[in-house]
């Protein structure tokens, strides 16, 4: 764990000038250990050690905080139009299907894909440099998912300036900077916003085969379904914003980077894939059954979940994210009568920085379900 020791100025801040509910103290303390954040009350002499928790800031915590898709689909819905006929690139990938990341064909550099995507989130952990990393590793995901190879990343920080520290923000590029660097991506620039909600993400550039796309509308009748990310990530996070509780595990997972499970999908000869993110395991597999015009089957018996995450489900650590996922498939969706109401909130579960789903198989990823030819409904739970 990394402890800042930050010598500031600070000053109170009121919860309403922040826009935020209740009371938020104007100071930080580190989720493992009690970082200690200085300040001098203007007395000579006189020093105040002052904390509090990073996620205390936020209203909610990192893909939880999603718009829900079916507000998202309807905000979106008149903006479909053709690309512009002067474009000097063609329009591979749109909003059409709300895949993971936009594409364009770039005619004039023979064959080659231009990937475009963005992510970014409010604290979702209490640690600056994990939070860094989660998000860093979330948003390269996006490219990791269409079958791309991400090369190049710009920051994006909205910070409340006036209320944390500088430094504190530091720890957040560095843990962005890190995760970057192992993914062999440069990270330059980006921009910044004084908000009143800590905010972190990345706008990522990639590049693939236009050939070679995994995409959430070319899944088949036939195609099984594999998982390279255990669930349960939205449950433990939630617990972990409302306790103070530390999850190794969630963190190590929320990490971990997609290009070696993207790289065994376009080796096993997969075409369809999407990353499981802030609409939960549920929301992604409607999305790209309705896309590939095929039902997905689950087997709720089959799907991994991280440990610790059935039990903080069951004790009610559930985000209203989780309730909004799961209204908007229940219309689109049959579950067996012995799956209840615990698996169905997991399977709706916002996962922050979530692993693939693909149509097909690959190492060491659990087949949790497959694709059958579409029936009444696009998504089948057993």
């Amino acid at each position: 764990m990394r402890d800042l020791v930050v010598s500031a100025v600070f000053k109170t801040v009121e919860p309403e000038h922040l826009g935020l509910a209740g009371s938020i103290p104007v100071h930080l303390r580190d989720s493992r250990a009690n970082s200690r954040t200085r300040s001098t009350d203007g007395n000579a002499g006189t020093m105040a050690v002052m904390t509090s928790r990073l996620t205390s800031y936020a209203h909610g915590g990192g893909c939880a905080c999603k718009i829900a898709p079916g507000e998202l689909e309807r905000m979106v819905a008149g903006l479909l139009v053709p690309p512009p006929a002067n474009s000097e690139a063609r329009l591979v990938v749109g909003l059409d299907d709300g895949d993971d990341a936009a594409v364009v064909s770039l005619t004039a550099a023979g064959n080659l894909a231009v990937l475009s995507t963005v992510d970014f989130f409010t604290p979702v952990v209490d640690d600056p440099f994990d939070w860094g990393r989660i998000a860093a590793a979330n948003a390269l995901s996006d490219v990791y998912a269409m079958g791309g190879r991400p090369v190049l990343g710009v920051n994006l920080l909205c910070w409340p300036r006036d209320v944390l520290p500088l430094e504190l923000a530091t720890e957040v590029l560095r843990g962005g900077l890190a995760v970057a660097t192992e993914a062999g991506v440069p990270l330059a620039g980006g921009h910044s916003v004084d908000d009143p909600e800590p905010k972190y993400g990345l706008a990522v550039t990639g590049l693939a085969d236009p050939g070679r796309l995994l995409r959430n509308d070319a899944g088949r009748a036939g195609q099984p379904l594999s998982l390279t990310k255990p669930l349960g990530l939205g449950v433990l996070n939630n617990r972990h914003k409302t306790t103070g509780e530390v999850f190794a595990q969630a963190v190590d997972c929320m990490v971990a980077l997609n290009a070696a499970a993207a790289a065994a999908a376009l080796a096993s000869g997969a075409v369809c894939a999407t990353d499981i993110t802030g609409f939960g395991l549920l929301g992604h597999v409607y999305k790209l059954a309705r896309a590939s015009g095929v039902t997905a089957v689950i087997d709720a018996a089959s799907v991994p979940y991280l440990t610790g995450a059935r039990e903080a489900a069951a004790a009610g650590y559930v985000s209203g994210g989780t309730h909004r996922n799961l209204s908007w498939v229940e219309p689109h969706t049959r579950f067996a009568a012995s799956v209840g109401e615990l698996d169905r909130l997991l399977l709706a579960d916002p996962q922050t920085s979530g692993g693939l789903l693909i149509a097909g198989e690959i190492p060491g990823a659990p087949v949790v379900g497959e694709l059958v030819p579409r029936g009444e409904f696009a998504v089948e739970v057993r």
